[in-house]
């Protein structure tokens, strides 16, 4: 790991990660998205029969975390799948090795379980996320992501219903 000396180490993560996540994530992103965090983890520690999110310390403080579930039927999907939706490394800890030794552990979790996909999604600017997924051997899949603006959708639903009354 680039000469480093100190010792890693990923882990389930823990309810007292949530500081240190909120942490990390706001000095990536500018903003603190402490509810998001809290609820996750409470889901994942609490309500969750499979527990895939994962965290990574380097001499006993949390580094990077990756954050995920399993469904079954998402999307009309009969097998269970691993959604991973965020992947976090402190950047002090950047391109050291944190989020590859995450990922492995969390296939090796994986496979044990008999869970046979992993998926994630991404913005399309996320350049080194990509080339991160990339590398591991993650690959486009053949389905389209759509979103609506609600305030959009509702005017123009209603616009549709107007013509349709108007129809009748």
């Amino acid at each position: 790991m680039d000469g480093m000396t100190q010792k890693l180490t990923v882990r389930s993560l823990r309810k007292d990660d949530i500081e240190r996540l909120v942490k990390m994530d706001q000095s990536l992103s500018g903003q603190s998205r402490r509810a998001w965090y809290e609820g996750h983890i409470r889901r994942a520690l609490e309500e969750s029969d499979v527990r895939i999110s994962l965290g990574c310390d380097i001499d006993s403080s949390l580094v990077g975390a990756m954050l995920g579930s399993v469904e079954v039927g998402e999307f009309g999907q009969l097998q269970p799948t691993a959604i991973l939706d965020t992947v976090l490394v402190d950047p002090r800890f950047g391109r050291k090795g944190i989020a590859s030794a995450m990922l492995a552990q969390l296939l090796e979790n994986l496979n044990g379980l008999r869970i046979g996909q992993v998926r994630t999604q991404l913005a399309w600017d996320e350049l080194d996320l990509m080339a991160f997924f990339a590398k591991a051997g993650f690959q486009p899949v053949p389905r389209l992501v759509l979103e609506l603006d609600v305030k959009q959708g509702l005017e123009s639903a209603r616009e549709r219903a107007d013509m349709q009354e108007e129809e009748l």
